[in-house]
Formats: structure tokens, sequence, C-alpha cells
């Protein structure tokens, strides 16, 4: 019987056969939600219930095929599994690799979800409520927290969304959700154009990073120091200066020449973090730009001004 390709509503395709009946179990797409305990978890789990996915906690790695095969026989009443696999399940762990190469060999369209945070916001957040990590044992919350990254550090790298929820609130943690997995059609690309300030560090989600302090800092005109780089006035002075509009460009058509890769490779989302020194003017009008371009390039865009407002 020959094949031919089928394709998913996120773009991606899958090989079904030629005259296969309507009855034949239609594979639900699965997004398997991992990373730090204390990093939101729980709440990328909630939101996504509250999306109409059928989710399970804490399910050890090697069931994850079974749950897809199951929700195949669902007659669709089960579309959509998001699958919560951390460290509680330690010991099935390695068999999360096997349970992957399984999946693609079933042309299960599937997404990683990983919640990254800082050090310094885990242990306050474990301290907060009182509990222990789950990886601490005898020793000190950071120690859990380090054998917990090293663990995941593969998984991290090979994650599909990687979420930095450092300085995110549940409701802004669920709006980032929202905005990846509510939409009715999903599209090809998905980016998140983010400024931020090289003083307050880099960000840990970024999967690209541009530095726009080449260009003269706005911070030094004193008519300019008071408004962001969302203000006319601070974006005409920054597009003014030589070699912003070429830097535009040129990083336009890169990325744009990046994104046909990711497409090839299935990859769904790209963070690209714009800096300058205090997040507050050229890096903001920079990105507001970019995301424009890219937007307007057939990538759907989100644009977030980290650090502006801080100083």
């Amino acid at each position: 019987m020959s094949s031919a390709p089928a394709q998913h509503r996120d773009g991606a395709q899958v090989s079904t056969a030629v005259g296969a009946s309507a009855d034949d179990p239609a594979i639900p797409e699965l997004v398997i939600i991992s990373g730090m305990s204390g990093a939101g978890r729980s709440t990328a789990a909630k939101c996504l219930e509250d999306l109409g996915w059928f989710v399970v906690d804490n399910l050890p790695p090697a069931l994850i095929p079974t749950m897809v095969d199951l929700g195949a026989r669902s007659q669709g009443n089960v579309a959509r599994i998001a699958a919560v696999v951390d460290v509680r399940g330690r010991r099935f762990f390695d068999n999360l690799k096997q349970s992957l190469a399984e999946l693609d060999a079933k042309g299960v369209t599937r997404r990683t979800v990983f919640l990254e945070a800082s050090d310094e916001s885990l242990v306050r957040r474990f301290e907060s409520v009182r509990r222990p990590h789950p990886l601490q044992g005898d020793g000190r919350i950071v120690d859990g927290i380090g054998a917990e990254r090293d663990l995941l550090r593969e998984l991290r790298g090979d994650a599909d969304l990687v979420i930095d929820t450092s300085s995110l609130n549940v409701h802004e943690l669920r709006a980032k959700l929202d905005a990846q997995f509510a939409g009715e059609e999903e599209p090809e690309l998905r980016a998140t154009v983010m400024s931020f300030g090289y003083k307050y560090g880099l960000p840990v989600d970024a999967d690209l990073v541009v530095d726009c302090r080449f260009l003269p800092n706005p911070h030094w005109v004193p008519e300019l120091r008071p408004f962001t780089g969302l203000s006319e006035e601070v974006a005409g002075y920054v597009f003014a200066q030589p070699g912003a509009k070429e830097f535009l460009d040129q990083y336009t058509e890169l990325l744009q020449l990046v994104a046909s890769g990711y497409r090839r490779e299935g990859k769904r989302y790209v963070t690209v973090a714009v800096g300058c020194t205090g997040g507050k003017h050229r890096s903001v009008a920079m990105s507001e730009r970019l995301a424009r371009r890219l937007f307007d390039g057939g990538i759907e865009t989100v644009v977030v001004h980290r650090d502006m407002g801080r100083e």
C-alpha cells in the first residue's frame, strides 16, 4: 500500500496510508511539559487543561507511548495530550529517549516545553512554601537545584519552547502559554522578540542574542532620557544613527534564513533577545521594528520588553 503526506494543522507532515479507512485511529498531538522544580510546571499543566488538553501529571516517560496509543483509540475524544515529566520520576527518566524515539517512529506530532528559572528565584519559592527540593536529600536547596539542572540539561537543550519564569507571576505565565496553545490554527513558526538590558543579565531562554550597544545611547541626550524606545522621538534618534537601518535590514534577512531552517527541522518557537545597556531605549526601538519586519514576513511575533521601567 502506498503512502502520502498528510498535513497537520501545525504544518508538520506524517506518512499516512492511501486508502486508509476513516475508522483508523487518529494519533493525538502531544506536549511534554518539563523543567525545574518550582518553575511553574503545575501552572502550565493547569493552563493546558483549561484549554482542553488531556493532562497527565508525573507520568513515567516509559508510559508516554502507551498514553498516546490509548488516546488514539478514543475515537477522537482525546485529540491533545500533555504529559508532565519531572524528577519525581527520575527512576524512569533514562527511558525518555527511548520513548521519544518510539513516538517519532509512529509519526506523533510532539513538542517539549521546558520551564526554567534562576537559582535565586527557585530558592525563594521553596523557602516561601517551606518545602525541600525533591533532590536535595540531606543537603541544601541549592544542592538539589544543581543536581536537577545536571539531570535535565540535555532535555532543556532539545526543548521546542523554553520559558524563563524568574520574573513572571502565575497570570503572566498563563498568558504566555495561552499565546502558544490557545489558537485554533498552529502557525509554522512563532517568534518572541525580547528587549533586555545587559546590566540586568542575559535572558536564559533566548535562542538568539542581538547587541545594540554599537549605537549611540539616547540616555546621554537629556531631552530623550525620560522617554523609552516606544516613543517616536527615541526611535527616530536610534534609526538616524549610522548603521542602524542597515543592521535592521541585514539581521531581518538573517532571521528569515534561520526561520526557514527552523521550519525544516520542525522547530516551532524562537526567542530573539535584543539588548542594550539598560533595556530602555535602543533595544526597545530595535525590538519593535524587528518584530514588525518578522510579522510582515509571515512569522507570528510577540514583543516583550523585559527590563523597560526597571531603572
